[in-house]
């Protein structure tokens, strides 16, 4: 050790001794416990805001900097609390958070779900609207925007009140506006969004909506349901478009504009509708495991900007033929109202007799009864000419038979000699069967309007607790294959009554082998297909069928056989001498070439 390191050692030491001496405390007693917990508590709370405000300015300093890098000028827009606003009016109530001014929640306050729940459309767990424009940050989603709400109301000149809910967010370089507007008495929200100023900040010339809806079963026959939801779609050509009912995964990139889209269910229907058209349309739809999902669906499209504005609706309600034809053009086919040769029946028939009968019955199994004897009566001509063809056609049949002891090796000979025959007796083969030809776009009409007609659901009659569904009469403890696990009495009923039609209808035709059985084989099969379907439908057709009986037995007090064969020989004896017509003649020149190309 040299002499520096030595001093420097005993000066350390003698400054030790000399402090421990003078300030040190008693050993016995730390300095620690010497002080009070309000004293350390006091300390602490002194220390510790200080702390806090320091992390505090460096995070929002940080926040602020990513959030200024992600938006730019719209940065003071993305942090708030989001609030909810309601516009509603007699017939929907529409939530909205005022984060992103979106569709939260649709309330239709006339309806409810089959448990009876209140029907929500739409609603925040299942469907989400996000929409984004371009910007030089980037996209950028309005849906991450806090928006300052307004809501007030309006009356026309015709005293139509109109709800008005008015979305704004503003800075100092422009502000962004989203107007709902709400009239009473309709279910249709219309939407404006407007952009004002942020020079050079949106570079995109459209809104890009992305919507997702996960459609909740409303109904209590999920099979059905999800055989009648699917996205329907309306091009700006006037064509309609839908991506099926199938289950599987459906997809479509949709190449011309269009002009509406609906999530259609069974009986309801979300959609979007444009003022012009939507551009770059993608749909998408699946069906879910998931027992309280119908169907899963998306659409992706351009909503199109005209100098920083655009305008669209909604509609959020019911699938009722004549409420769908007010929207826009086309909006109605989101009702399946049937091929196109019995859609007509359906669309200027069915529908406004039905709206007419509303008016004066609440009961709508008595208005089903109603539009059956309309209808009945309606075409009870061509139910008398049916009647009196098979008249006709009954009392020749011993010359018919005639025919086939003498012809019946000749299929050939024996259709010539028929036809001359009834040209002669003034009998026509198809004079029963043409008038109920006729009838038959009624008959098939009912088979696309009942399962679809909303003023049937949850509309109870007799035993049918609701008549837009099957009646179940009796739950089996098993399934039977095709007709399921269920019988409906409404369908028993139509079946049987439809049978005892066939053998009464027998005994007034001339039909023989196979074509007479095949009649009591039809009922049984239609037994198979509507035990599940529309307890109104069926009961549709079983008073169809019983008025039908009516019918046949009121025509068979005037009209009788022995008359019938009186104007058949009055027929005879004029046509003896008459010439064949050119159609007789050609009709037997092609019988004669198909038995000689047979031959050969």
């Amino acid at each position: 050790m040299d002499k520096n390191q030595a001093t420097g050692l005993i000066l350390f030491a003698a400054v030790i001794l000399v402090y421990s001496f003078f300030f040190a405390s008693s050993p016995e007693i730390p300095v620690e416990e010497t002080q009070t917990p309000a004293q350390t508590e006091s300390g602490i709370q002194e220390q510790q805001p200080v702390s806090q405000n320091e992390e505090t300015e460096v995070n929002d300093t940080l926040i602020s900097a990513a959030l200024a890098t992600k938006y730019g000028e719209l940065a003071s827009l993305v942090t708030g609390e989001a609030e909810t606003v309601i516009l509603e009016n007699n017939l929907i109530q529409v939530k909205f958070s005022s984060k992103g001014a979106i569709v939260e929640e649709v309330n239709l306050k006339e309806f409810k779900t089959w448990k009876q729940e209140p029907l929500l459309l739409i609603d925040a767990a299942n469907s989400k609207m996000d929409y984004s424009i371009e910007s030089k940050m980037g996209p950028i989603s309005l849906n991450d925007l806090f928006f300052n709400s307004n809501l007030t109301t309006e009356q026309d000149e015709e005293g139509n009140t109109s709800h008005i809910l008015t979305f704004t967010a503003s800075t100092d370089q422009g502000q962004i506006s989203q107007v709902y507007t709400l009239k009473d008495g309709t279910y249709q929200v219309h939407k404006s969004v407007k952009i004002d100023r942020f020079p050079g900040y949106f570079t995109g010339n459209s809104i890009q909506l992305t919507w997702a809806d996960q459609v909740k079963a409303q109904e209590k026959d999920l099979p059905e349901s999800r055989r009648k939801t699917e996205i329907n779609y309306y091009l700006s050509s006037g064509s309609y478009e839908n991506l099926g009912v199938g289950d599987d995964l459906e997809q479509e990139q949709v190449a011309e504009p269009v002009k509406w889209i609906g999530f259609s269910q069974r009986f309801f229907t979300a959609g979007i509708i444009a003022e012009d058209a939507f551009q770059n349309v993608s749909l998408t739809q699946s069906t879910p495991e998931d027992s309280s999902i119908v169907k899963m669906m998306e659409a992706s499209l351009n909503i199109p900007l005209n100098e920083g504005s655009a305008n669209y609706s909604y509609y959020f309600g019911p699938d009722n033929y004549k409420t769908l034809k007010k929207v826009t053009e086309g909006f109605e086919k989101n009702v399946d109202m049937g091929y196109f040769f019995v859609s007509w029946v359906n669309k200027y028939i069915i529908v406004n007799l039905f709206a007419f009968l509303e008016k004066y019955f609440s009961n709508y199994g008595v208005i089903i009864i109603l539009i059956v004897l309309i209808i009945k009566l309606a075409l009870s001509p061509l139910t008398y000419k049916s009647y009196i063809g098979m008249a006709k056609m009954r009392v020749i049949k011993p010359e018919i038979d005639e025919l086939k002891e003498k012809y019946g090796d000749d299929p050939t000979k024996m259709q010539q000699e028929q036809m001359k025959l009834f040209g002669q007796l003034g009998v026509s083969p198809i004079s029963g069967c043409l008038p109920m030809v006729l009838q038959m776009p009624f008959l098939f009409a009912m088979f696309f309007f009942f399962p679809n007609a909303i003023q049937l659901r949850q509309e109870s009659f007799l035993w049918a607790t609701d008549l837009s569904t099957f009646d179940t009469f009796i739950n089996l403890p098993f399934t039977i294959p095709f007709y399921g696990s269920h019988v409906s009495l409404f369908t028993l009923l139509m079946t049987v009554s439809q049978l005892i039609y066939t053998h009464f209808n027998n005994q007034l035709t001339t039909a023989q082998g196979p074509m007479k059985n095949l009649g009591y084989i039809m009922p049984v099969m239609f037994m198979f297909v509507l035990n599940s379907y529309p307890a109104g439908l069926s009961f549709y057709y079983f008073v169809s069928n019983m008025v039908t009986f009516g019918q046949q037995a009121l025509i068979k007090l005037f009209v009788d056989d022995s008359k019938i064969r009186a104007k058949v020989e009055e027929s005879k004896a004029k046509n003896v001498n008459k010439k064949k017509s050119k159609f007789q003649q050609k009709l037997e020149d092609a019988m004669k070439a198909a038995e000689s190309n047979r031959k050969k």
